[in-house]
């Protein structure tokens, strides 16, 4: 029996008992107590303390293949999850208005992304121009955006003539006036002698007057004013010149544009894929554009080739020369998932990823490979699969979940 009132510290009852309890080991104060019951009681309660220290010793013991405990959420606060994933109450789930929809792998038509810009229908807007040099004298009905019809007079053009050109043409124009005169009294006395004098001599008088007054109004019209009108009907939608001004010739006054009637430019780098595309969609503050596929031009612009549509439905309002991004189809298809646009976000690191719906309280992020589908839709290519349920409203607001 050992002799636990004289037992070092620094022996192997010590040495067992060191750190407290510690794995299912007695501490050392509960050990002493029991080796002081084991000498009062016997070599019986000796054979029981040794038993009982067997039984809380078993360090050593393998738990590598334990299964890891599960995530427990308690609570109706959402949280983000050790493995990354946000626990979202059903309450919260609605007051976010969140909105999921079943993943559905389909073939699209694949789509090619071009620049763009707004322009006036060519057959449906015009320009204003002066044909010479002169002073502007505006109409009351040339008011930017005020629609206007087919030659309706915009402006006044008085051409600028020095002092010497236009008393040259006064002096040819009081000739030409002089020589009409006495052309009229010619043909009244003619006409007076008709049987006398042959037909001819009347007519060729007749002839030579009409001469005189074409001269006189063409001469007489290089002097007066020109009146500006609109090409063709459609609202004001640019007054470059002010009352007064003087302006030269071929300078842009007006533009008139049809706001039902408007078109998109883009340029195509790729002269293989310009011909065949198909209908095209373009995103714009407050909605998006349908567009039309009208043709493709054969000479580079800058490196491309124009490529024009015809805007469909006109829902939102557009600026001519505003630029956007085309998104047109071409006869290439590739299969994905659509969903919306607003579906997909961007993490801290700029990997595009979407929320998938695995409980019914618990959304788990997933990184995925997009390419544009249309203005309001993106194609996912890789990272879902056919039957997940996709968070596609409220993808947001479940990022900022911390």
């Amino acid at each position: 029996m050992i002799d636990v009132n004289h037992a070092t510290v620094g022996g192997p009852l010590a040495a067992r008992c060191a750190g407290g309890r510690k794995g299912g080991t007695p501490n050392l104060a509960a050990m002493l107590h029991k080796s002081r019951a084991a000498a009062r009681f016997g070599p019986l309660a000796a054979l029981l303390l040794g038993f009982s220290s067997l039984v809380y010793a078993h360090g050593g013991e393998d738990h590598s293949h334990d299964a890891p405990a599960p995530l427990v959420v308690t609570g109706d606060v959402p949280a983000r999850l050790a493995d990354g994933s946000v626990f979202l109450p059903k309450a919260a789930q609605r007051q976010l208005g969140l909105r999921t929809r079943l993943a559905q792998v389909a073939a699209h038509a694949a789509t090619l992304e071009l620049n763009g810009r707004v322009i006036a229908d060519p057959q449906a807007g015009g320009k204003v121009q002066a044909t010479q040099s002169g002073r502007i004298e505006l109409s009351p009905k040339a008011v930017l955006g005020r629609r206007v019809a087919r030659g309706e007079v915009l402006a006044t053009l008085r051409p600028l003539i020095g002092s010497l050109e236009r008393g040259g043409q006064q002096a040819q124009l009081a000739e030409l006036a002089a020589q009409i005169e006495t052309g009229e009294r010619r043909v009244a006395r003619l006409e007076q002698l008709e049987g006398i004098v042959p037909a001819r001599e009347i007519e060729t008088a007749h002839i030579e007057l009409q001469g005189l007054r074409a001269r006189r109004a063409a001469l007489g019209g290089s002097l007066g004013a020109e009146s500006l009108r609109a090409p063709v009907a459609g609202v004001v939608a640019g007054v470059n010149v002010v009352a007064g001004q003087v302006v030269e010739a071929r300078e842009t006054l007006f533009e008139i544009v049809d706001p039902n009637r408007l078109a998109v430019e883009a340029l195509a780098y790729d002269p293989g894929v310009a011909t065949g595309l198909g209908e095209a969609t373009a995103a714009v503050p407050g909605g998006e554009l349908k567009l039309a596929f009208l043709g493709a031009g054969q000479v580079l612009r800058e490196g491309a080739l124009p490529v024009l549509f015809r805007i469909v439905a006109n829902k939102v309002p557009v600026a001519v020369g505003q630029p956007l991004k085309v998104l047109a189809r071409t006869r290439a298809s590739r299969e994905g998932v659509a969903v919306p646009s607003d579906a997909v976000i961007r993490d801290a690191g700029g990997n595009a990823q979407v929320w998938v719906h695995v409980g019914a309280e618990r959304f788990l992020p997933r990184v995925v490979k997009t390419a544009p589908l249309d203005a309001a839709s993106l194609l996912v290519l890789e990272g879902l699969a056919a039957g997940e349920r996709v968070v596609v409203i409220g993808a947001a607001a479940l990022a900022r979940v911390r």
